[in-house]
């Protein structure tokens, strides 16, 4: 509810701000709009478009159509006001800059989810929830099991897609028992949150900041036991109200294809070669992803020229014919792509803020007004209200004077202060919709104090650890 009606709270403070903001330092080109008309304007643009996306679970309006349209009109307000003064050129190399970052990650995020999917396809993750089900473990050992899993494959994956694959385990398992279901839900996306928080790959803000250059790749994993004691400090609270009862449950078999070891090989190859070339030959990792998508797409060829259907494939897939050959263009096909064009609409928009002269004023605001360690810590829990990727976007975008030390907190904090509300992270927002009526807003919510307790740990575990990067420049 909260997250509904914030757009309304924060309009009037933004437009009651603007008459005294500022342009960040500026070349003789740029001109302060902050208080013009398109400014407002842009403003009120932006916070409609997202409150169509935070109403997209009512509206079924998909999230990337609203912003896309108030990303085009802002920076068309925004040309038109500079071409007005004679500058014909510059918002175009503007939108150019920010359409870079855009397809960087576009093609990294593009490679990773269709790996992910051509693992689901080859029924990995069927195999792992199958082979977890029939073990006859008791709730609590389920509890925990599903919990350090999630931990450990978010980094891998997303966060989003262990979390489901998790919540399908404890819901074939718990299916009679809803508050097993309830618990082991909120534990599983604290989990996926904290666990890809110390990773470059487990969540979109710990990508952003990597391909940033802020971070060097191996730093990230200096975040693994903050990220460990987020994730462990409530898991030891809630698992008291888990029974010790072993459940009935029921074996099935799942067939993992043909494939399915070398595709997951293929992944790790392919994430080792993103590495490589950021690290070693200072190229973008997005090059190096999709360098390795084009090894699964080498093998996919072999997987389709070699196959062999299978007596079950009618059965499984409901339809008559050679439906069972892998086909890798398929699951490129199966991306999120109402997700890769939110990202495209929240750079852009988020950007023309920027160009306009809003961010500047945020980052003096927040940044030299309430000092890195406070600021970095309400970003967390702005993360739980608005969404970690506009967030972190704009913290780019502001580029404040920060240590790695403070870029790491601010990594952390927009990757775990998500797990404070159900509505806090794409993972808690899938389970609502996966566990319905079992895992609710208010479930979690009676959650939150310990919660926040292993975020504040986490912090204050974090500034302990890593004290050392203090007054270490980024990407040092």
């Amino acid at each position: 509810m909260v997250k509904r009606y914030l757009p309304l709270l924060i309009l009037p403070l933004i437009a009651f701000m603007a008459p005294f903001s500022f342009a960040a330092e500026a070349g003789h080109d740029t001109l302060d709009l902050t208080s013009s008309w398109v400014g407002i304007a842009s403003i009120i643009m932006f916070v409609s478009a997202y409150a169509l996306v935070i109403g997209e679970e009512y509206t079924h309006l998909a999230k990337s159509k609203p912003v896309i349209l108030a990303a085009g009109v802002i920076w068309a307000m925004i040309a038109l006001v500079y071409a007005q003064h004679g500058y014909d050129h510059v918002v175009e190399e503007a939108v150019r800059e920010f359409l870079v970052e855009f397809g960087e990650l576009f093609l990294f995020l593009l490679a990773a989810m269709t790996y992910v999917n051509s693992m689901s396809e080859r029924r990995i993750f069927e195999g792992l929830r199958t082979f977890l089900v029939s073990k006859g473990l008791g709730y609590r050992q389920l509890f925990w099991i599903t919990g350090a899993l999630s931990f450990f494959l978010s980094p891998l994956i997303d966060n989003l897609t262990t979390a489901l694959v998790m919540c399908a385990v404890v819901m074939a398992v718990g299916k009679d028992n809803a508050k097993f279901v309830a618990v082991s839900c909120v534990n599983i996306v604290i989990a996926a949150n904290a666990g890809g928080a110390f990773s470059p790959f487990g969540d979109i803000t710990t990508l952003m900041v990597w391909q940033s250059g802020l971070i060097p790749f191996g730093t990230f994993f200096v975040l693994f036991i903050p990220s460990a004691v987020n994730y462990l400090v409530p898991a030891f609270v809630m698992q008291f109200a888990i029974s010790k009862e072993v459940p009935e449950v029921q074996s099935e078999g799942v067939r993992i294809k043909r494939g399915a070891g070398v595709i997951i090989g293929l992944f790790a190859v392919t994430i080792l070669i993103a590495v490589s070339f950021h690290n070693f030959l200072h190229l973008p990792p997005f090059l190096g992803m999709m360098t390795g998508l084009s090894l699964l797409k080498l093998y996919g060829y072999y997987l389709k020229k070699t196959h062999k259907p299978h007596p079950n494939d009618d059965a499984e897939y409901g339809q008559v014919g050679d439906v069972g050959a892998f086909d890798s263009f398929k699951q490129v096909a199966r991306a999120e792509w109402d997700t890769l064009l939110f990202f495209f609409g929240v750079i852009m928009c988020v950007g023309g803020l920027g160009f306009i002269g809003y961010l500047a004023f945020a980052s003096e605001l927040m940044y030299e007004g309430l000092g890195p360690t406070l600021a970095n810590t309400l970003v967390g829990v702005l993360s739980a209200i608005v969404d970690n990727i506009p967030v972190m976007v704009a913290i780019l975008q502001m580029n404040p004077v920060m240590d790695e030390q403070q870029w790491l907190l601010v990594t952390l904090t927009a990757g775990v202060g998500g797990s404070l509300l159900s509505i806090g992270s794409a993972a808690g927002v899938a389970l609502m919709g996966q566990a319905k009526g079992k895992y609710t807003f208010f479930g979690h919510l009676k959650w939150t104090p310990v919660i926040a307790a292993g975020y504040v740990l986490s912090i204050l575990v974090h500034l302990w650890l890593n004290a050392s990067l203090a007054g270490v420049p980024p990407g040092g």
